[in-house]
């Protein structure tokens, strides 16, 4: 009986849990919350700086969903780059998902490259890795699971 609930688990299709958020690309984190504090009409409940990929985000809550406003801290950056060639606007879609390494396993097995192979850490305590746009029709797709 073991063996074979072992079997259904491995084998079992777990889908991506939930939208976890939805990440816009702004050129002044600032000016971006006050704009959105006004269209969401709500408040902001968290800003945080992720040094490593030199970015200050600042989340929304609308019910289950969140909004992440993203701009860069360094002119260099990944995120300043996206901005100074496709302007401000929707960025990525990351998904909420129970177990990123085996997430990140199943992924490649189905063909699609990812940005990071190994999750790294991301803002709102998440474990955070991408997909490449090119495996996903141009979508940036962010994966994150909640850090213990």
């Amino acid at each position: 009986m073991r063996q074979l609930f072992l079997y259904l688990y491995q084998n079992e299709r777990i889908p991506m849990r939930k939208i976890e958020h939805l990440g816009v690309a702004v050129s002044n984190i600032d000016e971006a919350i006050k704009l959105y504090e006004k269209l969401l009409n709500t408040s902001c409940y968290k800003i945080e700086e992720v040094g490593s990929e030199f970015v200050k985000t600042a989340f929304f809550k609308i019910g289950e969903s969140k909004i992440e406003l993203v701009a860069a801290t360094n002119p260099d950056s990944t995120i300043a780059k996206y901005i100074e060639k496709r302007g401000q606007g929707f960025h990525h879609i990351a998904f909420d998902v129970e177990d990123i390494e085996k997430e990140i396993e199943r992924l490649e097995s189905e063909g699609f490259q990812m940005i990071q192979r190994t999750p790294k850490d991301g803002a709102d305590n998440k474990k955070i890795a991408f997909l490449h746009p090119k495996t996903s029709n141009g979508m940036l797709v962010e994966l994150c699971q909640e850090r213990n």
